[in-house]
């Protein structure tokens, strides 16, 4: 499997670098594309729950439901949680919103530490390549996000948004955003959507750079707050 992304100097916690306890467990998931994605991640790597849903207009509804599953599924509470990696994108402002004030919030509350990973990285790690790859995810406006991966997986080039047709790239390309224009491609594959249990692990193993738990937009949100109204003198 490619690993994405260049190792960052983020230390982990000593129990995830040293000894592996079972009480060690990261809180990952990403909101960034139309896959609500969560999952627990050990110490060790292994994912312990995952669980995703497609569906570009419930991010709201469905992550907070799919955090309590995996934590159901995996015998814990949320006070046993040591740390949050979450998606930053590029992805739509509402979804990629949803996720990133759900892993603040829980930083907070819990005191745990968060930890961004850009969401094509997460979807280039699932990827299996012998030459250079693109990554795709739909940005809407017959547009995509994408970056550009060698064939071990660490990113080259991105992150992008643009028409798919303008990139120009005639190799491999992986996301859904390449299977929904595969013509702009040169062949277009699966996986589709990040899942969260990628995102872990790269977490866990520090092998992604670990960046800041803010938004990567890229382009500006559709609404915008209204300026200040104009004056109206009498003609």
């Amino acid at each position: 499997m490619a690993r994405a992304g260049r190792r960052s100097n983020w230390t982990p916690p000593r129990s995830f670098a040293g000894c592996p306890r079972l009480d060690d467990v990261l809180l990952a998931f990403d909101t960034a594309t139309p896959a609500v994605t969560v999952a627990l991640v050990d110490d060790s790597g292994e994912v312990r729950a995952e669980h995703t849903v497609v569906d570009a207009r419930r991010h709201g509804e469905l992550l907070a439901p799919g955090i309590a599953r995996v934590l159901a599924d995996g015998g814990l509470p949320a006070s046993g949680l040591t740390a949050i990696g979450v998606g930053v994108g590029p992805g739509p402002f509402t979804g990629l919103r949803v996720g990133l004030m759900t892993a603040r919030s829980l930083g907070d509350a819990l005191d745990i530490p968060v930890h961004g990973v850009c969401t094509l990285d997460v979807l280039a790690a699932d990827v299996i390549a012998d030459a250079e790859f693109v990554v795709a995810t739909d940005a809407r406006r017959r547009e995509v996000y994408w970056a550009a991966y060698d064939a071990k997986g660490a990113r080259v080039d991105g992150p992008h948004v643009g028409a798919a047709a303008g990139i120009g790239w005639s190799g491999a390309a992986f996301g859904a955003g390449a299977l929904l224009y595969p013509d702009a491609f040169g062949s277009a594959h699966r996986p589709d959507h990040p899942r969260a249990g990628t995102l872990g692990r790269l977490v866990v193993r520090a092998d992604v750079d670990i960046l800041p738990a803010d938004p990567l937009y890229l382009r500006r949100p559709d609404a915008v707050e209204p300026g200040a109204r104009k004056a109206v003198t009498p003609a």
